[in-house]
């Protein structure tokens, strides 16, 4: 963020030829002059639109010191009317400038500036083709010029539907030499279209609808990319639409673009626009009726920058844009708002005594911002006094927020605790010192870093390996910011990998947790190597998934805000986030992911212990809960789900998956879950083993796996418990029984014999009690021998 400065006069204008007459112009009455400054700063030229006398006219001031005649040209109905007033690209030497004035009929004077000569006419153009054609807009792009013209219809009773996109958007080379000007062929870049107003950056031209008669059309935008051939059609509701290169005239209609996109747009809400401009990014400037200040960047997509105050914007309110570097201007009802584009900041509110202000150019200086009132022109510097230390870094002002939320959420007082009060109150030093050491770390760029207090010497030093982590995701920003396409991916995989990292080592709270969820949401690829990176996780030498990542990083995984805390607006707790990146990129992992878990857990915390998570809902239900809000169902799926019920352990899930694999008739692999989990507890087998006996008794499918299932007898069970399943669960038969019958589905007693033999001849339980009593020695003892 700037620093911010103080608003000084540099010119009362009379360092200008005629500035009397200039200061005379800016103070009449009637509609607002549009004021238009040279590239160089050394031109200032004042249009006036006005027909009731004097007629309009454009009249160019210059600096004294490069002389020359003078440029005045003022005109009367029923001429038409100037629609443009443009600088060009001038290939002459310094000083020399040129300007185009683009008339409604298409008529174009350029003139050019020459030190000691002045203005001087080189030419006059014919722009459009048809005599009929009316100029709406234009602007200057390179060495091109690019304009929307109307070209009435024949029919005079023509439908007014058709009528409505009689528009065309057109461009011409126009290059200019030391002997005259030479003026390209004509190039249509869009025929049949509404009316548009054009914009143009320094790569692109924005085409903005200039009305709202259609509500189709009134929707959504265009950016014309000339290098590309390419338009894109972007929303500010919903960003990047569509785009499509323009390769020959026939793709060139307007109609024809829309064909692909009609169903979307209709449902769009219609544009809301007030003030629109061009940043010197290059990107498009929207001001709302409501107040919003967004960007359109050229490849489509937006962002909102910043809500200008005062509620709604009357349609004859004018507001005036500008940037300068990275700092948004913005003059509204006499009130001057300095923003920083980058991060929607409110760096300065100035109230301005000035009727009626305009931006000037600043060359050479973008911390310098020029405005042009009627009583000269005034400049707002950014350059802060050498003894002025009150301005702060943004990150020194968002430790102090930072910390004011902090504090907030652990006071038990109701009063609210304010940034203000945290600086003055000197309770909480933590925040002070923190401040005191990055505002020396940071100044040390740009001057000699002054002396930090000894107290905080040893903090410094502390913290330096923070700092330079900190210095080094910032330069990694930047890297984002200007790399080309191809890098982009890359760095910001490694932007979400810190920042991931960087969250799971702080408090893992609501705010926390909502911020992961927008990265996971926006990068979902770059977060998932991010997991699998801060989890540490990869497959040893058996193929068994293993994770190394620290006790704090499992308990934010596991201990943060639960579903029940953060509410139903969309956040899902991160270990939910965890499942379903391994569901969406490696979902062989996820029921060995869940396993180490529990194994986590269970030394983290005591079994079903509240604080814990497995005191709440079990993990594997939570993650069964991701499975289930997949939109498709599938076989793999239903693999998952047994998967993550046998991983757990627990004996519902255990029996839960197996009466799944009972219902998918899957007998083989019943057989071995079963054989798997009946050691793990009598209980557990007593009750798999029931089951499978209770099918056993139904159907004959078990039947190949008969020698596999009798050794899983509980201990306990008789044969008389044994024979009350099988009647229990016998089938009923429509018809008396037949003896002999040739049906092979019955059960027989050959059938349940290897069973009963082999509880029959297992030892009782009694006589296992007692079996230290039978071998022992003879009962009663030998009587001893008597004494004679």
């Amino acid at each position: 963020m700037k620093p911010a400065g103080t608003l000084r006069q540099v010119s009362d204008f009379s360092d200008f030829s005629r500035g009397h007459w200039l200061q005379e112009l800016l103070c009449q009455g009637g509609e607002p002059s549009h004021v238009l400054s040279s590239p160089d700063g050394q031109h200032l030229l004042v249009l006036q639109k006005s027909w009731s006398p004097p007629l309009p006219q454009v009249v160019a001031f210059q600096r004294h010191g490069i002389g020359g005649a003078d440029l005045e040209r003022n005109w009367q109905q029923p001429q038409p009317a100037l629609v443009g007033l443009l600088f060009l690209q001038s290939p002459g030497t310094s000083g020399s400038s040129a300007l185009a004035l683009v008339w409604e009929h298409g008529r174009t004077e350029v003139w050019h500036f020459v030190v000691a000569v002045g203005w001087q006419l080189l030419q006059t153009l014919e722009l459009c083709q048809g005599a009929r054609a009316r100029i709406i807009s234009v602007c200057s792009q390179g060495a091109s010029l690019v304009w929307c013209e109307e070209r009435p219809p024949l029919d005079a009773h023509s439908d007014m539907s058709k009528c409505a996109f009689r528009f065309c958007v057109c461009t011409r080379a126009l290059e200019l030499g030391e002997h005259g000007v030479r003026l390209g062929t004509l190039r249509i870049v869009l025929h049949n279209s509404p009316e548009y107003q054009v914009l143009a950056s320094p790569q692109h031209v924005f085409l903005v609808p200039a009305t709202a008669s259609f509500a189709t059309t009134s929707k959504f935008l265009l950016i014309w990319h000339p290098e590309k051939a390419k338009l894109i059609i972007t929303a500010p509701s919903a960003g990047f639409v569509h785009s499509k290169v323009l390769r020959s005239s026939s793709e060139s209609d307007f109609r024809k673009l829309l064909l692909g996109s009609v169903g979307l747009l209709s449902c769009l809400a219609p544009l809301d626009i007030h003030t629109s401009a061009v940043s010197n990014s290059g990107g498009l400037l929207l001001v709302s009726t409501k107040g919003a200040v967004n960007m359109v960047e050229p490849d489509g997509t937006q962002r909102h920058v910043f809500d200008l105050e005062g509620g709604p914007l009357a349609q004859g309110s004018p507001v005036q844009l500008k940037t300068f570097g990275s700092i948004l201007a913005c003059v509204l009802a006499g009130v001057l708002y300095l923003v920083d584009q980058n991060s929607g900041r409110l760096i300065e509110k100035k109230i301005l005594n000035m009727k009626e202000v305009h931006f000037l150019e600043s060359p050479g200086d973008e911390d310098s911002i020029q405005l042009l009132a009627q009583t000269g022109i005034y400049s707002f510097s950014f350059s802060r006094p050498e003894d002025s230390s009150r301005t702060e870094p943004c990150l020194v002002e968002m430790v102090f927020e930072e910390a004011c939320r902090y504090y907030q959420r652990r006071s038990l007082s109701s009063s609210k605790l304010t940034v203000e009060k945290l600086k003055k109150g000197g309770v909480f030093q933590a925040p002070v010192a923190l401040a005191a050491i990055l505002q020396h770390s940071l100044c040390q760029k740009q001057k000699p870093a002054r002396g930090l207090q000894d107290t905080y010497a040893k903090l410094l030093s502390t913290m330096s390996l923070e700092l330079q982590s900190y210095m080094s995701l910032e330069l990694l920003k930047t890297c984002v910011v200007c790399a080309p396409e191809s890098e982009v991916e890359s760095y910001c995989e490694e932007l979400v990998e810190q920042e991931v990292s960087r969250v799971l080592h702080s408090d893992m709270d609501k705010d926390n947790l909502a911020y992961l969820n927008s990265v996971f949401a926006s990068f979902p690829k770059a977060a998932w190597k991010a997991t699998r990176s801060c989890l540490q996780l990869q497959q040893n030498g058996d193929g068994l998934l293993v994770a190394r990542a620290t006790p704090e990083v499992w308990k934010k995984v596991l201990g943060g805000p639960q579903q029940e805390e953060v509410g139903q607006n969309g956040v899902v707790p991160l270990f939910e986030l965890i499942c379903a990146s391994f569901l969406r990129f490696k979902p062989k992992w996820l029921p060995s992911f869940v396993e180490l878990t529990q194994q986590y857990v269970s030394i983290s915390w005591a079994y079903s212990s509240k604080e814990g998570p497995e005191g709440r809902v079990p993990l594997y239900k939570r993650a069964l809960g991701v499975l289930a809000r997949k939109n498709k169902r599938s076989e793999a799926d239903d693999e998952m789900e047994l998967e993550l019920l046998l991983c757990s352990k627990r004996p519902k899930a255990v029996l839960q998956a197996l009466h799944l694999l009972i219902h998918l008739r899957r007998w083989q692999r019943v057989v071995e879950v079963a054989e798997k989990f009946s050691k793990l507890s009598p209980l557990l087998n007593k009750e798999i083993f029931t089951t499978l006996l209770a099918e056993f008794a139904q159907h004959r499918e078990l039947d190949p796996y008969l020698d596999m299932l009798w050794p899983l007898c509980p201990a306990e069970l008789t044969a008389s418990d044994i024979l009350t399943v099988v009647l229990q669960h016998l089938p009923r038969s429509q018809e008396d029984p037949v003896p002999f019958s040739s049906e092979g589905n019955q059960l027989t007693v050959g059938l349940l014999k290897p069973l009963l033999q082999r509880v029959v001849q297992r030892p009782c339980v009694q006589d296992e009690m007692y079996s230290d009593a039978l071998q022992s020695p003879t009962f009663p003892p030998p009587t001893p021998p008597r004494e004679h």
